[in-house]
């Protein structure tokens, strides 16, 4: 990721003599350095073989920068080094400080997610389930996939093939009846107890089976149950038995892509195309395809393939679980690589760019697939930069203006107020920027109220110092909500931002929205083919979408919990028999204490307990 190291002889052409001395005084040993600006910020962080001789190379006159690092150059104010034993140390510690410190001339490929895995869970009926996050110990888990797609798809799949539960603990405590799955022949119902442990274990362990690959194993004893259930008349069981080992097959025919059913290996394919690069990596676990995903990188420009390439791989594999065989699709030097991988890993990795065959076959599909999702970016980033064109020349707005926030409010009659913020910047939707904000009861159905809230929690953080002003608001709603807005923007100081209100049209139709402008008594309208408008509209929707999701989620929370869940001492079993009794909540609630002793498993002090928490 630095340009080549040259001689370790200075002649420095703009560099401080604190600089100088330093550099002299460095020595001939791996490490990282970060370059420093004046304020202090980190301009880049790098990794070298022989700290001297690379640190020195970007302050000779003879060597051949990139007109970035030319730039970056001219800002250095200091430079610090950190000494580590080899290079493959090295590696390792700037890719944590380039993952902390996020320097703005590095390449950085941002994953912010973890990556999602299938999962058993530890119960007595484990539930098959997608999970994201901390890998907790009583549970099993399997991948990581690519995608959250790619995981959803492999549930869907084994619940054909081996019926297991997945539904969440609290509807499986509380069944009566078997649900829509058992009735498809997805599920075998152990709510209910359609099903005894032991079956169910022989299902989990033929499902933990064929997720490790060994599904020759799984269809042996799914044949040997068919034969010893048809040997014992058990028609019915044998039927079963012989649709999953169909099912069965057919998965291994729909997801095989090596003639090696025990390869794991990943395939990374980078491509340039107009300063724009785009990395696709293709997950390969125990020879079935676990799905792709592309990443695009920030501060890219400059970058050629192989300085990127290897950016990607460091970035991506230090600190996560790393396949023993990765294809790549540029050369690069490996050594520092492979060492660093291999040790975190504790056994042998393999980077390699030499492909033949099956091989060559997964580095094509992903480079296709690579090229496919830049050129779609980039076109969708053309569409963008004349949509943002067209609304600067609607609005009057300087070509500087890039950045729009949108705010929403969504209710239903006054109940779980939330308000959503949305964010638009760089010429895409910004998801990592988005906030909802909980709107008090006191201005339950006061959207007014509610949007002068919002705006000033919002934007009284950002006075503060906290965040970044935006350079233009835009308020889902009519001239009653801007003008709300415009009190609190006063307030704050902040009347100078450019704000809009959009309101919904005549039949509330699309192109027909009404431009609702501060201090103009008639409203504006724009074209319903002007890219200003679509623009607009993208950015009002995704805030309309993300306030309904938010406010959906807060109102169902209450309605997905029991207020008996939360008394000490009322367990599933203590509320399914008190559910019995009684009917449901409101007859519990209208119980006397003499009546809910009389449940089994209900003493007095339980009793007493129940009663006062329900009054």
């Amino acid at each position: 990721m630095t340009p080549e190291s040259g001689e370790s002889g200075l002649e420095p052409f703009d560099v401080q003599d604190s600089l100088r001395e330093l550099i002299s005084n460095l020595p001939h040993r791996p490490g990282v350095y970060r370059m420093l600006a004046v304020d202090g910020g980190v301009l880049y962080v790098g990794k070298a073989r022989d700290l001297k001789k690379r640190v020195a190379s970007y302050f000779q006159k003879t060597s051949s920068l990139t007109p970035r690092i030319q730039v970056m150059v001219a800002q250095v104010a200091a430079i610090e080094t950190t000494v580590a034993r080899s290079e493959s140390e090295a590696l390792l510690l700037e890719n944590n400080l380039i993952k902390s410190l996020t320097p703005r001339y590095n390449i950085l490929y941002r994953d912010d997610k973890s990556y999602p895995y299938l999962m058993l869970t530890g119960h007595t009926f484990p539930k098959l389930g997608f999970h994201r996050g901390v890998l907790d110990k009583p549970h099993r888990y399997f991948g990581p996939f690519s995608s959250a797609g790619a995981v959803r798809e492999s549930i869907r799949l084994m619940q054909k093939v081996f019926r297991l539960r997945t539904c969440e603990d609290t509807v499986f405590s509380n069944r009566s009846r078997p649900c829509l799955l058992h009735q498809i022949r997805r599920c075998t119902a152990p709510c209910v107890n359609l099903i005894d442990a032991a079956r169910y274990a022989e299902d989990v362990r033929d499902a933990e089976l064929f997720l490790r690959g060994r599904d020759d194993e799984v269809l042996q004893r799914l044949e040997q149950r068919m034969s010893t259930a048809a040997d014992d008349q058990h028609y019915e069981d044998a039927a079963t038995f012989r649709d999953q080992i169909q099912a069965l097959n057919a998965v291994r025919q729909r997801q095989f892509v090596s003639g090696d059913e025990r390869l794991d290996a990943d395939v990374v394919a980078l491509v340039m195309q107009g300063g724009t690069i785009c990395v696709n990596l293709v997950s390969i676990r125990n020879g079935m395809h676990r799905g792709d995903k592309c990443f695009f990188p920030e501060h890219g420009e400059g970058y050629d393939a192989a300085q990127a390439l290897e950016a990607f791989v460091a970035q991506h594999y230090l600190s996560r679980e790393v396949p023993p065989l990765i294809v790549l699709n540029h050369e690069l030097d490996t050594e520092a690589l492979t060492g660093a991988l291999s040790e975190q890993s504790g056994r042998p990795i393999t980077l390699t760019t030499r492909t033949t065959g099956e091989r060559r076959m997964w580095v094509t599909m992903a480079q296709t697939n690579a090229t496919l999702a830049l050129e779609q970016k980039l076109s969708m980033q053309s569409t963008q930069e004349a949509r943002l064109l067209a609304l600067h020349q609607a609005l009057g707005l300087p070509v500087s203006a890039q950045r729009i926030e949108c705010f929403d409010i969504s209710h239903t009659l006054g109940e779980a107020t939330v308000a959503s913020c949305v964010v638009y910047d760089k010429g895409c939707m910004q998801k990592s920027q988005y906030r909802r904000y909980n709107i008090a009861r006191a201005k339950a159905g006061d959207d007014y109220a509610a949007m002068r809230e919002v705006l000033d929690r919002r934007y009284r953080k950002i006075v503060g110092g906290e965040g970044v002003l935006p350079d233009l608001i835009l308020i889902d709603g009519g001239k009653g909500q801007v003008s709300s807005a415009c009190e609190v923007m006063n307030e704050l100081g902040l009347s100078d931002i450019a704000m809009i209100g959009v309101a919904k049209g005549e039949e509330r139709k699309a192109g027909m929205e009404q431009m609702i402008v501060p201090g103009k008594h008639e409203t504006m309208r724009l074209s319903p083919d002007n890219p200003g408008l679509h623009l607009i509209q993208q950015v009002r929707d995704e805030a309309h979408r993300f306030a309904i999701e938010g406010h959906r989620g807060r109102r169902a929370k209450p309605r997905r919990t029991s207020v008996l869940e939360a008394i000490p001492g009322v367990g599933s079993k203590r509320r399914q028999k008190l559910l019995a009794r009684f009917g449901g909540l409101r007859g519990i609630v209208a119980a006397s204490l003499d009546e809910l002793i009389q449940v089994e498993g209900i003493n007095r002090a339980l009793a007493e307990r129940i009663y006062a928490e329900l009054h």
